[in-house]
């Protein structure tokens, strides 16, 4: 038998028992938790909710959404972390968490070593908006205003992505916005629409239907490309700022010991399901842009942004608290 024979047999010998686990995942009677480390209702929660139901239908296993939320979404994610690595828990996980590997040097896990890439589901555009009734009318009104009057920023949070896109624009534009964090993006919209705020750099699904609805005035779209469901809205890179392209993504992990198998059948399922019709136009409706990636494609776009925020964390000197 030639070297090349022998080598070929032992690789096949060695994918067997990969093959028998992806056959048999998921086996009769096991429940997958899908945990969400965020509350009910927001953006990651809606998506990882419609991923459940189509693995459900796939697999005729339970698939039930759990919400853990807490601790700069930090809670839902150790729990995965810690847990079993026989393919019963995911985590759906955002730019947050991206962030959060610099912002908690000393958390109880690590994101990194831990937790392994499944899959990279949708993005949505960062969304910069102010009140109906601000004499800022323009994004180039807000990048001459911010460089001679403070402006107050509102966010949901220290390090969470509406206060990173601000402190990207301030980078960006030598400016310096006051950032003022928020339990929650709702309550943050509130104080916008009422005046007690100057601007946000928003979520898009948070502040899309009272941009519809007239109580804010949408200054430009952190993308590319114009958004669908705000057309006459420019992009910034029409806007002249390009490099403040930002997209608020949202992704799912696993145990870091998962057997490859099970995590590429994970990888596949979702993918299948996030091409589907009726996914797309749901995903479209909440301001998300479909754009799934496989585990490997999407370990490296998650690199890639944990880099890049790391370095304006450290630029920035943005803190936990």
């Amino acid at each position: 038998m030639q070297r090349r024979d022998i080598i070929l047999g032992a690789g096949s010998a060695l994918a067997l028992p990969q093959l028998a686990l992806a056959q048999d995942f998921p086996r009769a009677g096991l429940n997958i938790k899908y945990v969400v480390p965020f509350a009910p209702g927001g953006l990651t929660d809606v998506m990882a909710r419609i991923v459940a139901q189509k693995l459900n239908e796939a697999w005729k296993v339970p698939v039930v959404v759990e919400n853990k939320a807490g601790g700069n979404a930090q809670i839902g994610a150790e729990q995965v972390a810690k847990g079993a690595s026989d393919g019963s828990q995911l985590l759906a996980i955002t730019l947050t968490h991206a962030a959060n590997v610099s912002l908690f040097p000393n958390a109880p896990y690590s994101f990194t070593k831990d937790l392994r890439p499944v899959a990279l589901l949708a993005g949505s555009p960062m969304l910069i908006v102010v009140p109906a009734n601000s004499p800022i009318t323009s994004f180039q009104d807000l990048v001459k205003v911010s460089k001679t009057k403070t402006l107050n920023a509102g966010n949901s949070g220290n390090g969470s992505p509406p206060h990173l896109t601000c402190a990207l624009f301030n980078d960006l534009n030598k400016s310096k916005m006051t950032h003022v964090p928020y339990r929650g993006g709702a309550l943050s919209m509130t104080d916008l629409i009422g005046g007690q705020l100057d601007v946000i750099f928003s979520n898009m699904p948070e502040s899309l239907a009272n941009v519809k609805g007239g109580k804010l005035k949408a200054l430009a779209v952190c993308s590319l490309t114009r958004n669908p469901l705000l057309p006459d809205v420019p992009t910034v890179l029409e806007a002249g700022m390009p490099g403040l392209f930002v997209e608020n993504w949202t992704a799912a992990m696993i145990h870091a010991k998962t057997p490859d198998a099970i995590v590429e059948k994970y990888s596949r399922e979702i993918i299948k399901a996030m091409f589907t019709k009726d996914v797309e136009d749901r995903a479209k409706v909440q301001g998300f842009k479909v754009s799934p990636k496989g585990s490997q494609d999407f370990a490296a776009f998650l690199n890639t942004e944990i880099v890049r925020w790391s370095r304006l964390i450290k630029a920035a000197k943005i803190t936990a608290s």
